[in-house]
């Protein structure tokens, strides 16, 4: 038997749980050793933070942002902070996110659900940052960006900021079903 901490949020407050979230997966991964992370980041708020916690020298880091036209502006996350994030060996996707993507027009033409609207409708009842963890998880190793052989680091929220950090052996999107989501290392304790 092991025991290990999980740290749940008693509130959700947008970002205020972002920079103490981003600390709990410094201390486990220099703990164990992990170098990949995943990491969500809308508008560039968590990106930004989690960039002066983990440098691209030392971490393989992955800031996935929403796909264009996600709310109506070609593109939420800050231009110039992508610049600068990649011109420090930061990677950062944006691309279909992996259950919504063509689903979404289907149930908009078609109406009904689709397996990617079920599946992450089964997902948030954990949260919505655990269904957003899987879903970067998939689009980063889609880009080929993380292995998809050792455990990786996925961090998303509720709306904004990171309030959840898991870690995984993540696959492709094609792969979704063979994903080992190994620990929970942080979660709200109720949902939005």
């Amino acid at each position: 038997m092991k025991e290990e901490k999980i740290v749940y949020f008693e509130t959700y407050k947008e970002q205020e749980n972002t920079e103490l979230l981003l600390d709990v997966v410094k201390e486990y991964c220099e703990k164990n050793n992990i170098k990949d992370l995943v990491i969500a980041s809308t508008r560039g708020y968590t990106a930004k933070l989690a960039s002066q916690k983990f440098p691209a020298d030392k971490y393989n880091i992955v800031f996935v942002t929403h796909v264009c036209w996600f709310r109506g502006s070609k593109q939420e996350f800050d231009e110039t902070l992508r610049k600068e994030l990649e011109e420090k060996g930061y990677k950062v996707v944006t691309a279909a996110h992996a259950m919504s993507g063509i689903d979404r027009a289907v149930s908009s033409k078609l109406g009904g659900h689709t397996p990617g609207s079920i599946i992450a409708s089964t997902l948030r009842v954990f949260g919505e940052g655990m269904k957003v963890a899987l879903e970067i998880a998939c689009m980063a190793a889609d880009a080929g960006l993380i292995p998809i052989d050792k455990d990786v680091v996925a961090i998303a929220g509720t709306g904004r900021g990171a309030d959840t950090a898991i870690v995984l052996v993540p696959k492709t999107s094609r792969g979704f079903f063979e994903i080992h989501v190994k620990k929970i290392l942080a979660k709200p304790l109720y949902r939005r």
